[in-house]
Order: C-alpha cells, then sequence, then structure tokens
C-alpha cells in the first residue's frame, strides 16, 4: 500500500494555491499578491517588446530572452522527391522566447 501511495506524482501548485502560499509568507493580502504579479507581467512585457531591450532578468532565478527571426524570401529549387524545379514558401518573421536557469535557481534543485 506504501509503495502505491509514494508512486503517485505530487500535483504542482494552482494559481490560487500559490498566491494564498506568497500571501501568508509574506504577510501580504492575496490582492496585493496579485498586483505584485500583475506588475511583474506588465515589467517583463515592456522589456521583451519591440521597444525594449529585450532581455529580461529575474534576480537570482532565471533571464528571459528573446530572439527574434526575420523572415525568409521565397526561393526556387528543386524538389528532391520528383527532381522538378519548385518554388519553396518564404517563412514568416517569428520570435522565440527563451528562459535560462541562473545559479539560483540551479541550487535550489
Amino acid at each position: 500500500m506504501e509503495e502505491n501511495q509514494a508512486a503517485t506524482p505530487k500535483k504542482p501548485l494552482n494559481k490560487t494555491e500559490i498566491m494564498t502560499a506568497l500571501a501568508e509568507a509574506t504577510g501580504l493580502t492575496k490582492q496585493q499578491v496579485a498586483g505584485l504579479f500583475n506588475e511583474l507581467a506588465m515589467l517583463i512585457g515592456k522589456n521583451l517588446g519591440e521597444e525594449g531591450p529585450g532581455v529580461f532578468a529575474i534576480p537570482g532565478l532565471m533571464k528571459i530572452k528573446v530572439v527574434r527571426k526575420p523572415a525568409t524570401k521565397e526561393r526556387q529549387g528543386i524538389n528532391p522527391f520528383t527532381k522538378e524545379e519548385t518554388i519553396f514558401k518564404a517563412k514568416p518573421a517569428k520570435n522565440v522566447v527563451k528562459i535560462m536557469p541562473l545559479k539560483g535557481l540551479k541550487d535550489m534543485v
């Protein structure tokens, strides 16, 4: 019986549980914790947006970086299967978000 209970994975905290735990640990209200998360999200959005530097660091935990990949041009080539000339479609521009853990986060796990 004990083996079955130990084998069941623990569930991750949901949003409400995270807010409650932080409110209890810091002595803030849940509304203040929610406001902090909203402001943090806005700050990250500004820094990662078009006019921002494209990098945002949460000290000791992680660095969030945006890599902007430009669109490619339409090109002509040969289909390797049919050996016929064909036009390959252009790929659209895209933004890739990368998150790098910093030493503090690596040491926690």
